[in-house]
This record gives structure tokens, C-alpha cells and sequence, in this order.
């Protein structure tokens, strides 16, 4: 979903940076810098960690046991196309994106405890789901203790801060700027 509603807006950028090109508006102009604004804050914080994270996450874990992220049963209701759409595509089109387009990252403290602000929400959402239905919605999790889910929680947050800063050192690398 973070992935759709990035690349949407995208898109969003792109053709309003189109139609208002050589128009004078300067009510156009300020809406599409925020419209730009958005879209480098979603790639910042949440297309970039979030979805290196997803497929690094997702394919080790599958590789080594895939009942414990993507059971054999989902093959019946969910094609590989779309497994793939899901847990591949991200990280290649994420980087072309990264190539194509240079993005404004936010201060390295504000992009952080945004990134932080998600991951902690994101925990919080699967555990009260658990809390609702008694099924974690990622079979791993039912194979840890409470001890070790804080520990895997914590080592959660800090990989995806840490894809934080490799997004923002390869953004100023493509791009050649220094903050």
C-alpha cells in the first residue's frame, strides 16, 4: 500500500509539473512544491526503508523457513506474480526511482523519528491484531517468546532506521550533494 500511494503520487507530481509548466500561477506553483514536498518525505521515510526492509526481511526469512513469513498454503490463494509484486518489485523500482528523480531528504533527526514514529505504529498494529483475532499476522512471530519479540521488535526499528540512512547516503551519492 505504501508503495501504491508513493508511486501515485508520483505520478501526481509529474503531471501536475507538466500541466503548470510556462504557467505563471503562483497558487500552482506553491501547491505543486508541496505536492513535491510529500512525495520526497513518502520516498524519505517510508518508500525507501520501508521497502528495502520488506524485501531484505521477507526473502531471508523465506529462504531459510518460509512457513514462518509466507506458508505453503497462501501458493493456493495468492500467485507467485503477485507474491513477487509484493516482495520483489519494490526494491528495483524504488532504486530507479531513487536514479530518476532527486529527492529532498527531511533533517537526519526528523526523517528518524519519523521513521521510528511508523515502525513503532506499524509493531503496535500487529500486536493489537493479535490481541483481537489471537493469530499473528507473521507466522514467525508465534515461534518467539515475549522476551525475544521486544528483542526483535527493537532489532526491527533499527534496521529500518539504518535503511533510513543507506536511502538518504545513496540519494546524496547518485545525486553528488552533501547535507
Amino acid at each position: 500500500v505504501i508503495q501504491a500511494v508513493f508511486f501515485g503520487i508520483c505520478v501526481l507530481t509529474d503531471l501536475s509539473s507538466l500541466l503548470t509548466k510556462g504557467n505563471d500561477s503562483q497558487e500552482q506553483e506553491r501547491q505543486l512544491k508541496k505536492l513535491i514536498s510529500l512525495r520526497d518525505w513518502m520516498m524519505a521515510v517510508l518508500a525507501f526503508p520501508v521497502g528495502v526492509f520488506v524485501v531484505t526481511m521477507f526473502w531471508s526469512i523465506y529462504i531459510y523457513d518460509r512457513e514462518l513469513v509466507y506458508p505453503k498454503l497462501l501458493d493456493n490463494f495468492i500467485p507467485a506474480w503477485l507474491n513477487h509484486g509484493m516482495h520483489t518489485t519494490v526494491l528495483p523500482f524504488v532504486l530507479i526511482e531513487m536514479r530518476t528523480t532527486h529527492h529532498q531528504y527531511p533533517s537526519r533527526s526528523c526523517g528518524l523519528a519519523a521513521v521510528c514514529t511508523f515502525a513503532v505504529g506499524y509493531i503496535l498494529w500487529v500486536c493489537w491484531i493479535h490481541h483481537v483475532t489471537g493469530v499473528w499476522v507473521y507466522p514467525l512471530l508465534e515461534h518467539l517468546s515475549p522476551g525475544v519479540k521486544i528483542i526483535f521488535f527493537t532489532a526491527v526499528t533499527i534496521i529500518i532506521n539504518i535503511f533510513y540512512l543507506v536511502g538518504e547516503v545513496l540519494n546524496n551519492y547518485i545525486w553528488d550533494t552533501q547535507k
